[in-house]
């Protein structure tokens, strides 16, 4: 193994597993942290650990990812790589600037960098401020997002607000100079250096400028020019994109619990297209309204009416997350609906069901511990930054899509399903 990736969220571990296996490394990903590495260390490239981490209080983030990190250099890897939201989802307490600060410490390192930018996706950091397509992240929805609203684009402000480490900005001037130059501009001085990019040319020359760093971090897209970097060093040699994936045959449903403007979208494309659909309320979960048992009964008669996955699904616009929040608290108006959907998915595993379409970090990260797998294959890619993946360690054949919540296009709910036709 030569990369270690610590992913503060279940689809961003996946979004990272993919990039790295779309430029040929063999990836394992796992969910939580192991006893051990051994075994998955010795088939793969890079091993990414999933944490869910996000939100959590930055001591326990902290002490989470200090584990991750000393289970993967047991394991051997040469490099590690702290993987966060491309749209920098945090808060003025944190946990970026907490969690790289300590992976700093532990690993004795003074210099690393922050790049969040994913153009594929649309997200871009240009002046050390981020955009989302040609919106400042502060104009974009996630300035509305129920637990990490982004408010501020200029990241060396929201990320000076975060750590007592000194943080700076590399500027695309000198990044569009390439590697080289990057490269002398991070040695400089010590801290967190936000590096701007705005293209996948921009980012590979970034890769190339800091794959002898100890220490990596940002989004999933600045890990695209690492690979390139560990076949001339001869430390991997090249993989096919997917290999060893296989999708059982079975039932499928879709689990939404994201809130975000992409979700709300896919979930009205697929009720345009004939989906049966189940939408759940946060207060009614916690009145003991709505009831696993129902949902699932809902699930059973819908996958007997159509061809197409049923899809039940808690997102809804920003006010109607207010009014929850208001009532059950912030945390809890959303672990109430993780908490069902997870219940929901281990009972429909239960009853012969094999192929799970899952919406938002939070929520897929419930699933996939309710389905009760810790390590998962890449499978081929949905769309930018979302595979499918096979479950390596399930008591019975399962595949997954697990989908953070602003990404995908529209159809992206009716177009993973028919990869699978």
């Amino acid at each position: 193994m030569i990369l270690g990736a610590i992913a503060d969220d279940l689809t961003g571990a996946t979004d990272l597993s993919l990039i790295l296996s779309r430029n040929g490394m063999r990836v394992v990903q796992v969910i939580g942290v192991p006893h051990t590495l051994d075994t998955v260390a010795q088939e793969a490239d890079a091993v990414v650990i999933a944490l869910k981490s996000r939100t959590n209080p930055a001591a326990e983030a902290i002490e989470m990812s200090l584990a991750a990190a000393r289970a993967l250099q047991a394991a051997g890897a040469k490099q590690l790589f702290f993987k966060y939201c491309s749209t920098f989802d945090s808060t003025d307490e944190g946990n970026i600037g907490p969690v790289a600060a300590a992976l700093m410490e532990h690993l004795g390192t003074a210099t690393t960098i922050a790049c969040p930018s994913f153009p594929e996706n649309g997200r871009t950091v240009y002046k050390g401020h981020l955009f989302v397509f040609d919106q400042l992240i502060s104009d974009s929805p996630m300035k509305d997002h129920p637990l990490t609203p982004m408010r501020d684009p200029n990241l060396v402000s929201v990320l000076s607000r975060q750590t007592d480490r000194p943080v700076r900005l590399v500027a695309h001037e000198t990044v569009r100079s390439g590697a080289a130059a990057i490269g002398a501009a991070i040695a400089q001085e010590p801290g967190i250096c936000i590096v701007d990019a705005i293209s996948d040319e921009d980012l590979r020359a970034i890769g190339r400028a800091v794959a002898e760093l100890p220490l990596v971090t940002g989004g999933s897209a600045v890990a695209m020019g690492l690979p390139d970097v560990y076949r001339e060093k001869g430390w991997i040699t090249p993989a096919a994109p997917g290999e060893g994936f296989a999708a059982p045959e079975g039932r499928g449903v879709i689990l939404a619990g994201s809130c975000s403007a992409m979700t709300r979208r896919q979930i009205a494309a697929a009720e345009k297209a004939g989906v049966h659909m189940l939408r759940l309320d946060a207060l009614e979960i916690a009145s003991g309204a709505t009831t696993p048992e129902a949902v699932v009964a809902f699930v059973e008669a819908a996958s007997q009416r159509s061809d197409l996955p049923p899809l039940v699904y808690s997102s809804a616009d920003p006010a109607v997350v207010a009014q929850a929040q208001d009532k059950l608290g912030r945390m809890r108006a959303g672990e109430v609906v993780e908490e069902l959907l997870a219940s929901v998915a281990a009972s429909l595993a239960a009853r012969g069901f094999t192929r799970f379409i899952s919406a938002g970090g939070e929520t897929s990260g419930a699933v996939v511990a309710a389905l009760g797998t810790s390590a998962l294959r890449i499978g081929p890619e949905i769309d930018p930054g979302v595979p499918w993946v096979s479950a390596l360690d399930a008591d019975r054949p399962l595949c997954l899509a697990l989908k953070s919540g602003n990404f995908g296009g529209e159809d992206f709910f009716l177009k993973a399903w028919e990869m699978l036709a």
